[in-house]
C-alpha cells in the first residue's frame, strides 16, 4: 500500500533497520490498471487533451464515470456515494488526467461542491442537487474570483442582498471555467459588510439560467475558451440557496480549497505532454537523462505530497506546499518539453498548445507566492513583515 508502514528487522547482532513500505496492495493495482483502460478508450472517442484536464469537457463521459461508480468515490454511502477510501479516487484520477481524458464535466462538483453540500448543505439542498451531480447529468462552476479580488478572497465586492424570500445578486467573477456550460455556479459573494474583510462572506447556489446572469467566454491564447467573465445583474434566488452560515463562508470555502490545492490534478496535468516528449527524447545524452530523472524524482516526491493530502496526513494549510511544489514541476516539464522538441514546438499543433497553457499552472487555485505567505503566516506561524515606513 502507498501508506508509509515502518517495518523492522532486529537481529542479536544488529540495531533495528526502518524500512517504508510503498508497494500499491492488488486491489489498487487492478483499479489502476481498469482506470488505465477506461482512460485510453475514453481518449480514443473523445480525444486527448494534454495541456490540462480543464479542455477536456464531455457530458457524455461524465455519465459513464457515474456508471463505472468513479464520481463521488469518496462521499459517505449515506449520501449517495461510494464511501471508498480516497487513495482509490486518486488512483481513477491520476490514469483519467494522465492520459488526457475529458473528465472536467463533472470534476467541480466531485472534488468540490458534492463534498460542500455533504458538510454545510441543508437534507433539501442535498435531496436536490447531489443525485445529479452523481449521476454525471450536471455541471458546476465556482463563482470565486474577481478582477481585484483574483487570490485575496477576502477582498471581492459581489454582494447579495436579501429581499424577502430571495437574494438579489450584483457583481462580477471572472476566470470563471464552464461558466458557459455549467448548469449551477457555487457563488462566494458578499452578504455584509460589517466587521473585518474576512466577514460577511456566504455561498449561495445560482442556477446559471437565471434572469440576469451575462456570460462572456475568455478565449485565452491557448485557443481555450473554458474560462469566462460572468456578469450578475439583479440575480434573484432562493433564500434557500444559501450554503452553511450566513457571513461565515470564509473558512467553508478555506475548506473547500484545501480539497483543490492538494489533489492529483495538481501533479499530473501535463503527464500527456510528457509522454509524448519521452519517446522522442535523445537518452544517450546525459544531460536529458539527468533531466528526466529529476523530473521523475519530482513526479515521486509530488505523488507522496498528494498522498498525505488524501490520507490527511499534512498539517492543516499544508496543500499550499502541495501545490506549489507540484505546479512548479509542471512548468518545469514543460520546458523540459519544448527543449525536446524545439524549433518543432514553435508550430501551432497539440504540444504548442498545451506549452502555450503552462504558465497558468502556477496561477491557477491561488498564486504560488500566495501559497508561500500561507505556508510562512498559517503553517509555519511567521511573523508578518513590518509595513514600510514612509
Amino acid at each position: 500500500m502507498p501508506i508509509p508502514a515502518l517495518a523492522t528487522d532486529q537481529t542479536a547482532s544488529a540495531p533495528y533497520h526502518l524500512s517504508v513500505d510503498f508497494d500499491w496492495s492488488p486491489e489498487h493495482i487492478a483499479l489502476r490498471t481498469k482506470a488505465r483502460a477506461v482512460a485510453q478508450d475514453a481518449v480514443a472517442r473523445y480525444g486527448r487533451f494534454n495541456d490540462t484536464w480543464m479542455n477536456g469537457y464531455s457530458k457524455e463521459f461524465s455519465q459513464e464515470l457515474a456508471e463505472l461508480g468513479w464520481i463521488g468515490m469518496t462521499w459517505p454511502s449515506e449520501f449517495g456515494g461510494g464511501g471508498r477510501p480516497g487513495i482509490e479516487r486518486l488512483i481513477v484520477a491520476e490514469e483519467m488526467i494522465s492520459a488526457g481524458a475529458p473528465i472536467a464535466a463533472s470534476w467541480f462538483a466531485d472534488r468540490q461542491m458534492g463534498p460542500a453540500l455533504i458538510a454545510y448543505g441543508t437534507k433539501a439542498q442535498q435531496d436536490a442537487f447531489l443525485p445529479d451531480m452523481l449521476a454525471g447529468k450536471t455541471t458546476w462552476c465556482i463563482g470565486m474570483s474577481e478582477p481585484n479580488a483574483g487570490s485575496d478572497l477576502a477582498s471581492l465586492k459581489t454582494f447579495a442582498q436579501l429581499d424577502g424570500d430571495e437574494w438579489v445578486i450584483n457583481g462580477q467573477k471572472i476566470w470563471t471555467s464552464f461558466g458557459e456550460v455549467a448548469d449551477y455556479c457555487y457563488l462566494i459573494c458578499r452578504t455584509s459588510n460589517d466587521g473585518p474583510p474576512h466577514a460577511g462572506i456566504s455561498e449561495i447556489i445560482v442556477p446559471m439560467n437565471t434572469l440576469g446572469i451575462d456570460v462572456r467566454p475568455i478565449q485565452d491564447m491557448t485557443t481555450n475558451r473554458h474560462f469566462c467573465e460572468v456578469f450578475y445583474t439583479d440575480v434573484r434566488v432562493p433564500k434557500d440557496n444559501l450554503v452553511g452560515q450566513q457571513g461565515g463562508a470564509f473558512a467553508q470555502t478555506m475548506r473547500q480549497l484545501e480539497h483543490e490545492r492538494g489533489g492529483i490534478d495538481r501533479l499530473v496535468s501535463n503527464r500527456a505532454l510528457y509522454d509524448m516528449a519521452l519517446k522522442k527524447a535523445d537518452t544517450t545524452d546525459a544531460r536529458v537523462r539527468q533531466e528526466i530523472a529529476d523530473i521523475e524524482i519530482g513526479y515521486r516526491v509530488g505523488r507522496i505530497l498528494v498522498i498525505r493530502e488524501v490520507l490527511k496526513q499534512a498539517p492543516a494549510g499544508f496543500s499550499a506546499a502541495t501545490k506549489c511544489f507540484c505546479t512548479e514541476l509542471e512548468t518545469k516539464i514543460a520546458n523540459f518539453v519544448f527543449s525536446v522538441f524545439g524549433a518543432e514546438a514553435m508550430l501551432w499543433d497539440e504540444v504548442t498548445q498545451g506549452l502555450a497553457y503552462a504558465s497558468g499552472y502556477t496561477i491557477m487555485g491561488g498564486t504560488s507566492n500566495v501559497m508561500r505567505n500561507i505556508l510562512g503566516e498559517r503553517v509555519l506561524g511567521l511573523p508578518k513583515e513590518p509595513s514600510a515606513k514612509k
